[in-house]
């Protein structure tokens, strides 16, 4: 009895110091895993600031877009106003 107790004994003690092994290999596993991740997270974030500088140099040849668009919108309706009028003036004759 005291042998198939020791038996089980050691069965279970075995058991349990594999599942201890199992879980540190999750564990280092996860940790390089998460060192994967920040690196990627490192990466974004630098590749984030470039971008966002690249869009701080573009922004005053933006803004020049942004009003020269607005000039011809302006000028276009200047003129499709004239042509509306010059337009009537003919279909009153």
């Amino acid at each position: 009895m005291f042998s198939k107790m020791a038996t089980y004994l050691t069965g279970e003690l075995t058991a349990t110091s594999e599942d201890y092994k199992l879980l540190e290999n999750m564990n280092k596993l996860t940790s390089l895993k998460y060192l994967e991740m920040k690196d990627i997270a490192i990466n974004i974030s630098r590749n984030l600031k470039d971008l966002n500088q690249k869009y701080a140099e573009l922004q005053p040849y933006l803004d020049q877009i942004n009003m020269i668009e607005d000039q011809a919108a302006y000028k276009l309706d200047a003129y499709s106003k004239k042509l509306e009028a010059k337009y009537r003036k003919l279909e009153k004759r």
